[in-house]
């Protein structure tokens, strides 16, 4: 069947009409129809584990669903997810992986099987791709299925309780690309990160609750709460600070936290931050991080109450575009291999700009970065570990832009 503008609409509409009253069990059939009404002989769904090391299939109704995880590294699925790009190959039988991707956020990829691989039928599979992926996303939202599917074993409580506040890894737009990872994913502890666009602002901040306990993963959520009431009412870096530290002081008592917590005007390339009791942000420009760029004196941490009688500090810096924000916890630079060699700051940043030059995207520097971590502590991290990536790229933004034509 020829794929034009025509079938390829009817397709999608009937895929759409299918999954309004359809569970995320039903979904694998409905994309494989819909992928056989495009000429296809078959499709399949496959989603990122919370780790991100495969990629395994969404489950549904018949046997055999959970089996034949593909690997993320050294395999063309896996090739689609890092890279963002839809991979073909010749077969037999003409197999194509396309990538899954909510806005920025990656999700996994769709295989397609036994299809013509010209441009025209290309261009119609990732469209279908692209449908699958926000299907996905909206079921996730009130089934356990998606959830359970990419997770390898139990989450902790308090694990648990993080996961149900944290945002999506990657976000972005034109101008700003922001994504973060945190580990270990199945029993983080007090550690916690969120970001957010809005009315021409970046909001990136990173928590690290002290403990390893439910007391711990409570104090990052409540947090986060603070943050976002705060922020979405109009308050900037010091507010959410002091909110953060009354309301701790007040509900949670004896436990700290330290935090950095910034704003990037993503039409000047200002960035104000506060920083109490963190590990100094770092800059990195034209692959290189700028020494002690963001360095500042920080603040006591917060839960304390101290910063009930004045705000903490506010500091600025201008962003060149192409720069790059890094916010860690200290769970990053202070893991320990089994020799008792620290990752470092050094480590970090050498690993980072290594992908970085590679031309990786975001979302994968941070995954290869995290995995170097993980194997650099021999797989059992004592501490979490929290790493958050932000990216000012305005000049994506004018590039995209129209071309007015001449009077």
């Amino acid at each position: 069947m020829t794929c034009d503008d025509a079938v390829l609409g009817a397709v999608l509409a009937r895929l759409l009409a299918g999954s309004r009253a359809s569970g995320p069990a039903e979904l694998p059939a409905l994309v494989r129809d819909a992928a056989r009404a495009l000429g296809a002989d078959g499709a399949r769904v496959f989603l990122a584990d919370v780790q991100q090391h495969s990629l395994v299939p969404l489950p549904g109704p018949g046997p055999g669903e959970y089996d034949r995880r593909v690997d993320i590294e050294g395999t063309l699925g896996g090739r689609a997810y890092r890279l963002q790009r839809t991979q073909l190959s010749a077969g037999p039988p003409p197999t194509g992986w396309f990538p899954l991707v909510d806005g920025v956020e990656r999700i996994g990829v769709l295989r397609i099987e036994g299809a013509a691989q010209d441009r025209r039928t290309t261009g119609c599979h990732e469209a279908l791709a692209a449908l699958v992926a926000l299907l996905v996303v909206s079921k996730s939202a009130y089934s356990d299925v998606i959830v359970e599917a990419v997770r390898r074993r139990r989450m902790s409580l308090q694990a648990e309780l993080l996961w149900a506040f944290l945002p999506p890894r990657t976000i972005g737009t034109r101008e700003v690309t922001s994504s973060a990872v945190l580990e270990p994913a199945y029993d983080v502890g007090g550690d916690a990160f969120d970001h957010a666009v809005a009315h021409g602002h970046l909001h990136v901040s990173v928590f690290d609750a002290m403990g390893h306990d439910l007391a711990s993963g409570g104090a990052s959520s409540v947090a986060l709460a603070a943050c976002r009431s705060t922020r979405r009412g109009g308050g900037g870096p010091a507010d959410i600070a002091r909110t953060i530290d009354r309301t701790l002081a007040r509900w949670i008592p004896d436990r700290l936290l330290t935090a950095v917590i910034a704003d990037l005007d993503t039409g000047t390339g200002e960035l104000s931050w506060v920083n109490c009791g963190h590990p100094p942000p770092l800059l990195i420009r034209d692959a290189h991080v700028v020494p002690d760029a963001l360095r500042r004196r920080p603040e006591l941490p917060l839960g304390l109450g101290f910063h009930q009688d004045g705000p903490p500090s506010v500091h600025h810096a201008r962003l060149q575009p192409g720069d790059r924000l890094l916010v860690y916890t200290d769970g990053v630079t202070e893991a320990r291999s089994s020799t008792g060699e620290l990752f470092g700051e050094h480590r970090l940043t050498d690993t980072l700009v290594h992908h970085m030059a590679g031309g990786d995207p975001a979302p994968e520097v941070l995954r290869r970065l995290v995995h170097a971590l993980i194997t650099h502590q021999d797989h059992q991290l004592r501490d979490d570990a929290t790493i958050a990536l932000a990216e000012w790229h305005p000049h994506r933004a004018r590039s995209e832009r129209p071309v007015s034509a001449p009077a």
